[in-house]
């Protein structure tokens, strides 16, 4: 019940400190307690034998909300941000390689991890983004599991492969992995959580009872930062510790350079005894380049690592935190995680993680919030924490179809599920490549536009708009042009230019074949 008073001494709106303080207090309190009825009514709809799983899920996503209300003010104060220590992040370079007779021991206390909970929607697929072909007609997920089995085979272990799924993903994914099971590989999956959408609005699910399947837009998956809590909460975590398992390694399924690396692994299993150095959580970073100025990055706060991702930045500090001087690193979202400091955080209720408020719009107009998390956020909650800067190779999502048309070239040679850049590559990096939406941006329109993939060993950029096909024997390669060849309008185009080498003519907005053609 709400009781209003009056005092003389109130004008209109204002109120003291602490009237306002009570205020939001009992504003919250409503919040929260009419959101606890609206779950405890779509429980009662469940199948009796689900509700306890549903149950867990609720308790998690009511003490996000919780968190969601409690919080005021930015989670990080900009002024407060301190200077990385030296020893913060440590370069790949520096690592030791393990001698033979270590690794079969160090691979069996290791367990690998794939976040699988997101679907191919936006290149324009149906089902999980794992099973888009990649190259050679494998998927990410058939590069994955060639990877760990190679992995296997190598060193006579058996390192176990974790597909965390969302609902969105699970049927199929588990329709697909049994055509594995002759393969040596041990495969488990578990799901993350299925947490309500909130009404912007009224800050109420929109979900009025369990039947997911005939309402899914009610529903969604909370980000990957639930791994913690889904990995406990599935039984996985306590078998492997059981097992002797000592470490997990995350990563994104359609990352194709997160491998397992036995240095990393060295490094963690075998400590510096001299720094007496117990690592509980490692972040991969690598070098930021223009590409990857809105990426996440580690930043030293309160006296500890953290991520700080663009959506924490105040909008005044958006152009410092995408300086590549002064946050020359950004998260691949390769981590390695000790299991059995995962229990403690979990058990000691230790885990924090910085809060993303996703606004969505439904097909309907209506408008939603979804509560998130970053599976690397959870870094300040462990001990030990560090970033190993890798290399680039580490690093090789495949996000759009300008990805794609990355890894589909000879840029990279595939062997046992793993791309390895061409030694005849004259540049450090891949080449920075910008496929129109308009006509590249699903994959069955992006294939329909290649006769093949063009040579791109010697590119450095390529951008390309408009109604564009590329035909067979294509070449695309750095060129330097003086202005006695190119006008200065063209100047641009001089550093980044795109020359044609074979049959096939392209056009594309702004060439020239005046100044550009090979053929003239």
């Amino acid at each position: 019940m709400l009781t209003v008073t009056t005092d003389k001494n109130v004008r209109g709106h204002s109120r003291n400190g602490s009237d306002a303080s009570q205020f939001i207090e009992a504003t919250k309190r409503d919040a929260l307690n009419r959101l606890q009825k609206e779950l405890d009514k779509v429980l009662q709809s469940s199948a009796t034998d689900k509700r306890t799983d549903i149950k867990k899920q609720f308790d998690g996503f009511t003490k996000l909300f919780t968190r969601f209300l409690d919080e005021t003010g930015p989670s990080v104060l900009w002024d407060k941000i301190e200077k990385l220590p030296e020893d913060a992040v440590r370069n790949y370079q520096t690592l030791e390689t393990p001698t033979a007779n270590l690794v079969h021991d160090m691979l069996g206390k290791l367990v690998v991890v794939k976040l699988n909970g997101g679907l191919g929607t936006s290149m324009g697929c149906h089902g999980p983004k794992s099973i888009i072909t990649v190259r050679n007609d494998l998927t990410f997920l058939d590069l994955t599991v060639q990877q760990i089995e190679n992995l296997n085979k190598t060193y006579n272990v058996n390192v176990p492969l974790v597909l965390m799924n969302s609902f969105n993903t699970d049927e199929d994914t588990e329709k697909i992995i049994r055509k594995y099971k002759n393969i040596q590989i041990e495969i488990h999956t578990f799901n993350q959580s299925c947490y309500p959408r909130i009404n912007r609005d009224s800050l109420l699910p929109i979900a009025k009872n369990s039947d997911l399947h005939n309402n899914m837009e009610a529903w969604y998956p909370p980000g990957h930062g639930d791994f913690y809590e889904s990995f406990r909460n599935s039984g996985l975590l306590d078998r492997f510790l059981k097992e002797g398992r000592e470490y997990c390694f995350i990563s994104n399924i359609d990352n194709l350079g997160a491998t397992v690396d036995l240095n990393i692994l060295n490094l963690l299993l075998n400590p510096d005894q001299e720094k007496n150095a117990q690592h509980e959580f490692v972040m991969e970073v690598t070098d930021k380049t223009r590409a990857d100025v809105k990426g996440g990055t580690l930043i030293q706060y309160e006296g500890k690592l953290r991520l700080l991702e663009i959506a924490q930045v105040p909008k005044e500090h958006v152009d410092e935190f995408k300086s590549v001087k002064t946050f020359k690193f950004f998260n691949t979202n390769n981590l390695w995680a000790k299991l059995d400091a995962i229990d403690r955080v979990l058990k000691n209720d230790l885990l924090s993680m910085e809060i993303i408020v996703n606004n969505k719009t439904l097909d309907k107009g209506q408008n939603v919030i979804q509560l998130e998390t970053a599976v690397g956020a959870a870094m300040k909650s462990f001990e030990g924490g560090i970033g190993i800067n890798v290399p680039r190779s580490r690093f090789l999502p495949v996000k759009k179809t300008s990805d794609l048309f990355l890894v589909m070239s000879n840029l990279y040679s595939l062997k046992n599920g793993s791309l390895t850049m061409s030694p005849q590559r004259m540049f450090p990096t891949t080449p920075l490549v910008k496929l129109g939406d308009n006509h590249f941006s699903k994959v069955k329109e992006f294939l329909s536009r290649f006769a093949n993939i063009p040579d791109i060993l010697e590119l450095d950029h390529l951008t390309v708009s408009g109604d564009v096909t590329f035909g067979r024997s294509v070449s695309l390669r750095v060129s330097f042009y003086d202005d006695t060849i190119i006008p200065r309008p063209h100047l641009m185009v001089s550093v980044f230019s795109i020359f044609l080498w074979g049959r096939e003519k392209l056009s594309y907005p702004g060439y020239n074949p005046g100044i550009l053609s090979p053929y003239k």
